[in-house]
């Protein structure tokens, strides 16, 4: 099943109609398009109950995540092995693209699924980890705070009519760290089982990969040693003044080998199974980089070898 959506940033309906060509000529393929927010996460669970053996996304990580959510609901990972559901390969078609390039797809979609009917040829797939939030399924990310609100106004342009390009982005979180966001005030404390509370944070990011997402063709790398094969990793700041941001933004940014950020206005933990972030008061919160909505507290939790890819 090649599951599309024709509204993403990079989708358009000459590469649609060639991606599709091109593997209806391998594949006995279904095409079907979503038309509403979870309508993917519909299509990929009557795929895993219908006996498919691979669902496709055609789109950007939104797209992905609403597939993985779709596949990992039908056969939840406690109930078979992730052979016992779909595999799954994601051709990018939006913006950011974060997932498949944490998988080391080709930029182009084109190309990507070249990739992907190759792989099927060679008989090769491998198996990732993911991350869970509350009762949502996570590829790469989550993030309390901050980059949640960005992530809500930029939903919100966007259903104005404006493109999600990287300028867009960054001008939109500019103007909420210096006009809208609460830098006065960190509500977020986390707690996990044999350690004290940790806190307070005024934002916290949560990654299952890295990089934690891109900025154009820099990547932005909170946790450089989160990856698919380990738990979750962790990073969260004391503080939202002007000078000690900009010097952990540039480490994030920074050129050279990957580290962590550090300072003592920071956290930074690796390889976590489980864990609980409390707020203070309702707080912005995105899956994926799709706001989900305010919340007072969100458990995560690790679940590794959950699905099954082609990349």
């Amino acid at each position: 099943m090649l599951i599309v959506n024709p509204h993403a940033t990079f989708t358009t309906p000459l590469r649609m109609d060639v991606i599709a060509r091109a593997l209806a000529s391998e594949l006995d393929l279904k095409v079907v398009q979503t038309r509403y927010r979870g309508h993917a996460e519909h299509f990929a669970g009557e795929a895993a109950k219908d006996g498919y053996g691979l669902v496709i996304t055609l789109g950007g990580d939104g797209t992905a995540n609403e597939a993985v959510n779709g596949l990992l609901r039908a056969c939840p990972p406690g109930a078979g092995g992730p052979a016992s559901r779909p595999a799954l390969a994601a051709v990018p078609g939006g913006n950011a693209n974060v997932f498949t390039r944490a998988l080391g797809m080709p930029p182009d979609p084109v190309d990507a699924t070249g990739r992907i009917l190759a792989v099927l040829t060679q008989g090769q797939s491998r198996t990732i980890g993911v991350g869970m939030a509350d009762d949502r399924y996570f590829t790469f990310n989550a993030g309390l705070g901050f980059d949640a609100e960005v992530v809500r106004a930029i939903e919100g342009l966007r259903a104005d009519g404006q493109d999600a390009r990287t300028g867009l982005y960054l001008w939109t979180a500019i103007r909420h760290f210096y006009g809208v966001t609460n830098r006065r005030q960190a509500v977020l404390t986390l707690e996990r089982d044999g350690c004290p509370p940790a806190g307070r944070f005024f934002f916290a990011f949560i990654s299952n990969t890295a990089p934690w997402t891109y900025l154009g063709s820099r990547a932005v790398n909170p946790s450089p040693a989160a990856g698919f094969d380990t738990g979750l990793d962790v990073f969260a700041a004391r503080t939202m003044a002007t000078v000690p941001t900009l010097g952990v933004l540039r480490q994030m940014l920074g050129v050279g080998p990957p580290r962590t950020p550090g300072g003592k206005h920071t956290l930074s933990l690796h390889d976590l199974a489980e864990f609980e972030i409390r707020a203070a008061r309702p707080i912005a919160f995105q899956v994926d980089g799709e706001y989900v909505g305010e919340r007072e507290r969100v458990w995560f939790r690790s679940v590794p070898s959950a699905l099954r890819v082609l990349a």
